[in-house]
């Protein structure tokens, strides 16, 4: 299960990790978002101990969204050492993310 947590900022919140952080950047709006939300859960049994996930609305966020350049949703960005590693735009399966994750940590 994610968990919702609070943070001061979004800097914070990558320098306080010491997992790698995959950033779902979603809108409440969008179908896809919601499809990738249930694809995220099984992402976060399989590697909850190798990568944090984070979801950041797009909506509530914006200048998160427009520092990153997310046009398109959902987008997920995977972040180490508090720098964009890897980029995917657009609903992957689980099992295709999970490899491809697996691939990058």
């Amino acid at each position: 299960m994610t968990v919702k947590k609070q943070f001061s900022s979004f800097e914070e919140l990558l320098a306080g990790s010491n997992l790698p952080i995959l950033v779902d950047f979603y809108a409440t709006w969008c179908g896809p978002c919601q499809i990738m939300a249930s694809i995220l859960e099984q992402v976060n049994q399989q590697l909850s101990n190798r990568v944090q996930i984070v979801k950041i609305d797009t909506d509530k966020y914006p200048q998160i969204a427009s520092r990153y350049e997310i046009s398109a949703l959902p987008t997920l960005v995977l972040f180490r050492n508090g720098q964009p590693v890897d980029r995917i735009e657009g609903v992957l399966q689980a099992p295709q993310l999970i490899q491809h994750l697996e691939n990058l940590l």
